[in-house]
């Protein structure tokens, strides 16, 4: 059996900012990588840097030292245009507010990841039903957001991240805004496409209960991410 892929791999990878002419260390020096298929939880406190160690993987922000490679792109090395090109074949993203737009159908809006990517408009539309239909929305395609619960906007979302058949996917809390039964609901969800499609999985998440259907769970603290036993 062939080892997994590294999908993406940090570097000594660092994080400090400037505020009030005090200079913030947000983490230094991190070493990890995210494998093929892998699942991983990062947990941690308020302000502990999560959300910005996030962006950081997916190339939406830039270190202040070391590097993020994406399926071997070393993101701080590429323009924005190349590097939205590699954020869009190799990544998607889920947060804890759906972002789906508000004047599309459920369809619309999960195509459009494919449309960007200058995907043909009937292949877009064939690969975005069969994908809605696998998060239990086949029913409801022509619905707008305003029309879906909670629930149904975050698997339109989760769908909306799958389409391209990215090599991992990027979650920011991505079941804080549903009561504690769908929440595990939509990430059980997750878990099952994860294993279908072989896509990693990375969940930056307060509730250990989702960081506990994850393989791995990191905790960021004091600017240190550590490998929780299992």
């Amino acid at each position: 059996m062939n080892n997994p892929a590294t999908i993406i791999a940090c570097q000594n990878l660092t994080k400090s900012f400037e505020d009030a002419d005090k200079k913030i260390t947000v983490f230094e020096a991190l070493d990890f990588d995210i494998q093929s298929g892998q699942s991983v939880a990062i947990m941690g406190a308020s302000g502990s840097g999560k959300s910005t160690l996030l962006h950081l993987l997916g190339g939406l922000d830039m270190p202040t030292s070391g590097r993020v490679s994406v399926c071997g792109h070393d993101m701080a090395k590429l323009g924005n245009k190349k590097r939205g090109l590699v954020r869009n074949k190799h990544l998607g993203f889920v947060y804890q507010f759906h972002h789906l737009l508000p004047e599309f159908s459920a369809l619309e809006n999960v195509m459009m990841p494919l449309l960007i990517g200058r995907e043909p408009k009937s292949s877009a539309r064939q690969k975005a039903t069969e994908i809605l239909s696998q998060v239990g929305l086949a029913e409801r395609l022509s619905h707008r957001p305003g029309q879906l619960s909670g629930g149904e906007r975050q698997r339109a979302a989760i769908a909306r991240a799958l389409v391209t058949s990215p090599d991992c996917i990027l979650a920011d809390e991505p079941t804080g805004n549903l009561d504690e039964d769908t929440a595990l609901s939509v990430m059980k969800l997750f878990i099952d496409l994860n294993q279908q499609h072989h896509t990693a999985l990375v969940v930056v998440t307060h509730d250990r209960q989702v960081a506990q259907l994850m393989q791995t769970t990191y905790q960021l603290k004091h600017g240190d991410l550590q490998a929780l036993p299992d």
